[in-house]
């Protein structure tokens, strides 16, 4: 297969690099210290260096990793940091996504796969732009999905709990259900060759935070400002 992958120098993204390629598989890698270098959030030069790509060789399958996140808080954030959130997490999908689309289109398969994250069913208030963005790529992995299901393109939506890697290594909290990474990419692959529409993880933690999200918004209220209280 060809994949691309973005993300690609450290953590999750680094890790699929190297199964993929360990199978022969041909990764072009995206990140900012990969062979083709760029921080997604420069969108003119991610679409560029995309387009040289697919005009090269056929994608079979596209990851899109990349992400970041500030450390918690309840201080109102910065819109440069707000923004940045956003752009990287989230705008910067269907940038990456523009060329390869048409391709996947006119040969009527592929996979596109969405690494968001369980923070996109219930909006943490320490994390505001990071749960935005998340919630933001759920929405538009449904959308996607269903609008490429007739060309026999499938679009998977991988949402993990917290896994051990650089981004979450900041947090100065525990980390309930903290996953090692190779276990946590052990469940992304298995996702990812299950072809699953979407698959949240680990079980436990996935279906307490998709439990909540249900809640009534004054039990919800109460249960998200009881852990905050808990974590200052």
């Amino acid at each position: 297969m060809n994949i691309i992958i973005t993300g690609a120098s450290s953590g999750i993204g680094a890790e699929l690099v190297r199964r993929y390629k360990k199978r022969g598989h041909k990764v072009f890698e995206i990140s900012r210290r990969s062979e083709y270098a760029c921080d997604v959030s420069d969108f003119d030069k991610l679409r560029e260096i995309v387009k040289e790509i697919t005009s090269k060789h056929t994608i079979d399958m596209v990851i899109a990793n990349a992400g970041i996140s500030y450390p918690h808080s309840t201080d109102f954030m910065k819109f440069e940091d707000f923004k940045n959130t956003i752009d990287v997490n989230f705008i910067s999908v269907h940038a990456l996504l523009e060329s390869i689309v048409p391709q996947m289109k006119k040969e009527k398969r592929g996979r596109i796969v969405l690494i968001s994250s369980l923070a996109g069913f219930v909006a943490s208030p320490t994390s505001l732009a990071y749960s935005a963005s998340k919630r933001a790529l759920n929405s538009y992995a449904e959308a996607l999905r269903n609008q490429l299901a007739p060309f026999g393109i499938k679009v998977i939506n991988i949402q993990p709990g917290f896994i051990e890697t650089e981004m979450t290594a900041k947090n100065r909290f525990k980390m309930p259900f903290l996953m090692p990474l190779k276990e946590g990419v052990d469940k992304i692959e298995y996702a990812i060759a299950k072809n699953k529409k979407e698959y949240a993880f680990p079980f436990i933690f996935a279906t307490a935070v998709k439990f909540l999200s249900i809640l009534p918004t004054n039990i919800k209220d109460f249960v998200l400002k009881t852990w905050i209280s808990n974590k200052n």
